[in-house]
């Protein structure tokens, strides 16, 4: 049985990721509360990773960085400290997690990191820019450290466009607004946080042997085509 480290795990698509691993997988979640969830399989630890110092784990087979941030505004409203605070949440969290868990990572059992990107790194969106500087900096990380860390390890990561999380609640708060981003999207929906998990789950797998360095845009057909 894999152990599975899932940082962020309590809410939205790492609840979800959880969910679906803690039924064939020993999942270490770490995060600020606990999830919802109860199984023999399931180890929680209570950790800010960008502030406080992580848990001591023996063994790890892989490791999902699911922390993120939603921060829209103008350039004009975007502050420094902004700019600081998304790239730490998303980027210099997943650093030091990396960091922390490389070396028993290194001694697992065919071993994987999942992190977080954003069509907004791809598709130039208006009130995205603090949001798309971080996640541009954590798909360079996943193409740096898949060549630094190959064969021994894959790293990949999953830009997801919309999903109904509560992190993402304020642009689904209404049924308009979910008719328009709806329409936005080619294939006329946006994601639930089961899709996101598939995608996790088989990037953790094995049957994702061959593939590492990659961003897997789960775009609904937003970046994708023009229509």
């Amino acid at each position: 049985m894999k152990t599975i480290i899932v940082v962020g795990g309590s809410k939205g698509i790492g609840k979800a990721i959880v969910a679906k691993l803690v039924s064939y997988c020993k999942v270490i979640n770490i995060s600020r509360s606990a999830p919802s969830i109860s199984h023999d399989n399931l180890t929680h630890f209570n950790c800010d990773v960008t502030q406080d110092e992580l848990p001591e784990i023996e063994n790890a087979d892989g490791l999902v960085y699911c922390p993120g941030s939603i921060n829209l505004k103008p350039i004009s409203r975007l502050s420094i400290d902004d700019f600081k605070e998304d790239f730490d949440i998303n980027v210099l969290g997943a650093v030091k997690v990396i960091q922390k868990y490389l070396p028993i990572l290194k001694n697992g059992n065919t071993p994987s990191v999942v992190l977080f990107s954003t069509v907004a790194a791809k598709l130039g969106m208006p009130y995205h820019a603090s949001i798309a500087v971080a996640k541009s900096g954590v798909e360079g990380l996943v193409k740096s450290l898949g060549a630094e860390l190959a064969p021994t390890l894959r790293i990949n990561a999953i830009a997801p466009t919309v999903t109904n999380t509560e992190l993402a609640s304020k642009l689904l708060r209404n049924d308009k607004m979910i008719d328009n981003i709806t329409e936005r999207h080619p294939l006329k929906k946006f994601l639930s946080p089961e899709e996101v998990a598939d995608m996790a789950e088989f990037l953790l797998s094995d049957s994702s042997a061959s593939v590492s360095g990659q961003v897997f845009e789960m775009d609904c057909g937003i970046v994708s085509f023009k229509i």
